[in-house]
């Protein structure tokens, strides 16, 4: 954990990047934040600079992280005119923990490097629970230096942390993440619905397969939230989507077959279809159930 107190600029303060922030606060760092839209007043927003606009959020710090959505807003974070690159001085260090193209954060972290300043992305796994218990898995892609530099930072925020390789590494283990969670949502939703359809009580037998092989953080949070048919995000469709059409995209320039994760993204359309975009990506299990004519805690007929 770091000891000394630096000056770090987090732009994005949304479910996942208010709680990341008040970490860093609370570790003993001063924060200048921006965000789209209103800096919440909970975490980051309490006692946190708010900057104007990226350049003047980079101008203010040593350490410049970004947690956003997409690769076209963390290309516009970086480089508009009043972005991020305009306010770089060297020896800074930029960290992306955004979701995004391996192939554009290498592009990104050239013209970064240019400039005579870091560049680690670093993609996050956890969700919302771990955004807010400091618990994520945080993938890092960079120079080994570049990634001892931003350790102790990232360690406010999570617990497993590992350098993955190179520049762009870190992403490419994020699509590989977001297909196997997709999957196994995929997986937990047909399980649980066979069960109820079949009979049984799900939250039974949910519990009876935690205690075994087929048990996993996703059968914990993820079904639970089936169950009780929770839809509020947690970690939105329309991102997945996004993150599972990086996958497949990328699949088919290395000519790799993903049936299944073509299926899960079906699947996912389907939600956006009934105005599932916004739905906890545990919704999945929606769209199942619509082609099963058969709800989780109907009484089978």
């Amino acid at each position: 954990m770091s000891t000394a107190s630096l000056n770090i600029g987090f732009i994005g303060l949304g479910i996942m990047g208010t709680p990341m922030a008040g970490h860093l606060m609370k570790g003993g760092h001063k924060l200048a934040v921006h965000t789209h839209g209103k800096v919440p007043e909970e975490g980051a927003g309490a006692g946190a600079k708010v900057g104007a606009r990226g350049r003047g959020v980079a101008q203010a710090s040593d350490i410049i992280i970004i947690m956003v959505p997409d690769t076209p807003d963390v290309g516009k974070v970086l480089f508009a005119d009043d972005g991020v690159a305009a306010g770089l001085a060297k020896g800074k260090l930029v960290i992306d923990m955004s979701s995004i193209s391996p192939v554009e954060t290498k592009e990104y972290a050239a013209r970064i490097e240019a400039l005579g300043c870091d560049y680690l992305d670093a993609p996050v796994s956890g969700g919302d629970v771990g955004a807010r218990n400091a618990t994520l898995s945080i993938m890092c892609g960079g120079q080994p230096a570049v990634f001892e530099r931003a350790k102790p930072v990232l360690e406010l925020m999570g617990k497993n942390i590992t350098l993955v390789g190179g520049t762009g590494d870190g992403q490419t283990c994020k699509v590989a993440n977001q297909i196997v969670v997709a999957l196994t949502i995929n997986a937990v939703a047909e399980g649980l619905l066979f069960a109820a359809r079949a009979g049984a009580d799900p939250a039974k037998v949910r519990q009876a397969l935690l205690g075994g092989l087929a048990t996993s953080r996703i059968l914990e949070v993820l079904g639970e939230r089936m169950i009780k048919r929770t839809v509020e995000p947690g970690f939105r469709i329309a991102l997945h989507q996004k993150d599972l059409n990086l996958a497949l995209t990328a699949a088919r320039q290395l000519g790799l077959a993903l049936p299944a994760t073509s299926n899960a993204q079906q699947l996912f359309s389907a939600c956006v279809s009934h105005g599932g975009a916004a739905w906890d990506h545990s919704g999945m299990v929606r769209a199942l159930e619509k082609l099963s004519n058969f709800e989780i805690g109907q009484k089978p007929g």
